[in-house]
């Protein structure tokens, strides 16, 4: 059985997707048959669009966010660790 390969769409693609879902009137069903995309990853694409109007903030952005984010937690650990390395070495030296 061969397996399908999972497309990737630009973000331009798909907030022009949501655009013309929005603007045309149509259902769902017959936006995402005429994109060829299920209806379901339409309705993700929707609201993706929707949490970046709320959030004032791209897709792209939020990622960039959460990495840094992670980074800064590693960076805070790893300054608590050296921290507590100096002490105990300090003490030892007395």
């Amino acid at each position: 059985m061969a397996r399908k390969t999972r497309r990737k769409f630009s973000l331009e693609f798909k907030r022009e997707a949501v655009s013309l879902l929005q603007s045309s009137g149509k259902p769902v069903t017959q936006i995402s048959r005429e994109l060829g995309v299920h209806e379901n990853v339409l309705r993700s694409w929707v609201e993706m669009v929707a949490d970046e109007k709320k959030s004032g903030a791209t897709v792209d952005e939020r990622e960039e966010l959460k990495q840094l984010r992670r980074d800064n937690a590693r960076l805070q650990m790893e300054v608590e660790i050296l921290g507590k390395a100096t002490a105990f070495f300090a003490g030892r030296n007395r």
